[in-house]
């Protein structure tokens, strides 16, 4: 997830915050303070509140924690790739580089997502009866993590992607019909259908002056629905993609620099002259990097005429694809590394480049022409 900042490694996982985790850390330790904690337990004083509200929001966020680890742990048990764990605004999402492979794969890795909520609200809650949470305040931490945890399993056993509750419902349509597209479709028109709800009790919760508890159920319910519909979307791009090759969509000719050439005329020849965004950097065939525009946006225009592109390129060794790569596998490389281009190499030799254009050029092609054909070759000339 972008934005997002590195804050520890768990068992090889990456952990890290994206920047809306602050807006909600705040919220909710706000919340806790002056709303649940004095109504719940009273004859704490204001100091006591506030702790217990900043310790209470620390909680959740490692509640939270807890169960995106159980989901990692699991997958990575199964086969599976997971490169991190991010923390946000709705929560926390595993980041796995690969989907389930088969649905017994999907159910375990989803089900026990909820039941770790649960394990954790099983373990604090006669904690918390233990310390008496009316007269100790860390019982009455206890009790909280109890209730949250409780309703963090049940939130997320709705049947809805990308809830776990969603991805359950997608294993076990996925084994019943043998199709996981199918079943990925069924899970996010769930997913859709339970956003628009959360959605429409938002508002309603608005408009009778819940404002924070109606604006946060919206919120949601946006999330839900945008996640599960990108799903579906992913899906549809993955299947329109699937048997082409790098070598089928890739520029044959990219643009090449010298290392020496002035940031001037690679704008003004290269840029504005031909419309080129990207040019490889080379030297008697060697790749030394590739520069783009946005390098040079970083450069003050007095110094375009004194600064080579050498200067600016981000510099080899670069992420490359060969030929033969998927441009399915090779559009997951650049989303992940949030790049725009990548060289294509074949034995050491440059012998092209492919951009996100590229693949966006293609995708439209498909859909204007309306070849089933997987051959970019088919689709250009039933579009001649």
């Amino acid at each position: 997830m972008r934005s997002s900042v590195k804050l520890a490694r768990i068992a090889g996982i990456d952990i890290g915050i994206h920047y809306t985790w602050l807006f909600a850390f705040a919220l909710i330790a706000w919340s806790l303070a002056e709303g649940f904690f004095p109504s719940t337990f009273t004859g704490y004083g204001t100091t006591t509140y506030w702790l217990l509200g900043v310790a209470g929001a620390i909680g959740l966020f490692g509640s939270v924690l807890f169960h995106e680890l159980s989901h990692s742990l699991v997958a990575r048990a199964r086969g599976m790739s997971v490169s991190s764990i991010t923390l946000f605004i709705f929560g926390g999402v595993s980041n796995l580089k690969e989907e389930p492979k088969s649905a017994r794969d999907e159910f375990l890795v989803a089900i026990v997502g909820p039941l770790s909520s649960f394990l954790l609200a099983a373990v604090c809650w006669p904690l918390s009866q233990r310390l008496s949470p009316d007269t100790n305040p860390v019982g009455a931490l206890l009790a909280y993590l109890a209730f949250v945890n409780l309703m963090l399993g049940a939130f997320n056993l709705v049947p809805g992607f990308p809830l776990d509750g969603g991805r359950v419902l997608r294993s076990i349509v996925w084994a019943v019909t043998g199709r996981m597209d199918r079943a990925t479709q069924i899970a996010s028109y769930s997913g859709q259908a339970i956003g628009f709800i959360l959605i429409f009790w938002g508002v309603s919760r608005l408009l009778g002056g819940d404002f924070l508890g109606g604006l946060w159920t919206a919120f949601i319910g946006w999330f839900l629905n945008n996640a599960a519909e990108s799903t579906r979307q992913e899906q549809t791009v993955e299947r329109t993609l699937a048997g082409i090759r790098v070598s089928e969509v890739m520029d044959l000719s990219p643009p090449v620099v010298d290392p020496g050439l002035p940031v001037y005329q690679f704008v003004f020849a290269h840029v504005l002259g031909h419309g080129q965004r990207v040019a490889l950097v080379e030297r008697s065939g060697q790749l030394l990097g590739i520069v783009s525009i946005t390098d040079a946006k970083h450069v003050p225009e007095s110094a375009w005429s004194t600064t080579p592109v050498a200067n600016i390129m981000t510099r080899a060794p670069l992420r490359t694809v060969s030929p033969t790569t998927a441009v399915a596998d090779a559009l997951q490389l650049l989303t992940e590394n949030e790049i725009n281009q990548v060289p294509v190499v074949d034995e050491s030799s440059v012998v092209g480049m492919l951009s996100r254009a590229d693949v966006l050029r293609l995708l439209q092609l498909r859909k204007e022409v309306g070849v089933e054909s997987s051959s970019v070759e088919a689709l250009r000339r039933a579009a001649a």
